[in-house]
């Protein structure tokens, strides 16, 4: 059965707010941090209490990470920055993060693009500007990284920085979606659900609802339960079919 085919019952969805703006610490960033702290922390002293133990593995890092950030390394650049931007073995200090996301984006790091646009769009540490977050998201985004075409989608869908266009939203939605990002999943679903940007198609919203709950993501298996009571069985075979064959893409 065609997927843009439902029957006659309705699903509310007018106004239906976006799920929560992930966080912005990726796994990406999670585990290249990780990796760094656990091999420094190798040479921590191990009669330490675990107080001392976390701060001795951030001086270790720190005195890895400052000469390659000052020799132009943009990896080392990016962790400095988020180090001062998350407080982590330094005080707290959002001008510092901001000057060294800035030295690594500037050489095309997109978590370092990411995370600046992140500073701009929430107003952290700079005077909030969407426009300055736009751009950076986009330069990341064009480089293929998942929580920047999230973010960017969810900026054109509300009309942040630039007017709302649900069809530009569900496009970087869509390309952070086929990643495998639940919260792109999620939004996706939701504008399938609503004919957002996108001829209505239940059997879409669905899937793609599916595949965000599979990740525990907000309200998506809720809205997906509260969806199939208005399909038929037909449309949700065909909607757990399509999730089940579901493959992420490489950027």
């Amino acid at each position: 059965m065609n997927g843009e085919q439902h029957c006659g019952g309705q699903v509310s969805g007018g106004g239906r707010h976006r799920v929560s703006q992930p966080s912005t610490w990726t796994a990406w960033t999670r585990a290249a941090f990780a990796a760094i702290v656990l091999l420094l922390s190798l040479a921590a002293p191990v009669a330490a209490g675990p107080s001392e133990d976390v701060a001795a593995m951030y001086s270790a890092v720190l005195r890895h990470l400052r000469p390659l950030a000052d020799q132009g390394n943009a990896n080392a650049q990016f962790n400095l920055g988020f180090m001062y931007s998350n407080g982590q073995g330094v005080p707290q200090n959002h001008a510092e993060a901001l000057k060294w996301y800035r030295l690594a984006a500037d050489q095309g790091n997109a978590e370092a693009q990411l995370m600046l646009g992140a500073m701009y769009r929430n107003g952290d540490g700079v005077p909030q500007d969407y426009a300055e977050a736009l751009k950076w998201h986009r330069l990341a985004a064009d480089q293929g990284n998942a929580e920047a075409q999230y973010f960017l989608g969810f900026m054109y869908s509300n009309g942040q920085g630039v007017p709302q266009n649900h069809a530009e939203a569900l496009k970087w939605y869509r390309l952070a979606a086929d990643q495998g990002n639940a919260f792109a999943q999620f939004n996706v679903g939701v504008m399938y659900m609503e004919g957002a940007g996108v001829p209505q198609d239940y059997v879409r919203a669905h899937m793609w609802f599916n595949l965000s709950a599979a990740q525990e993501v907000g309200h998506a298996a809720r809205d997906r339960d509260e969806l199939a009571k208005v399909m038929t069985p037909e449309q949700i075979a065909e909607a757990q079919n399509l999730a089940r064959e579901w493959q992420p893409k490489r950027p």
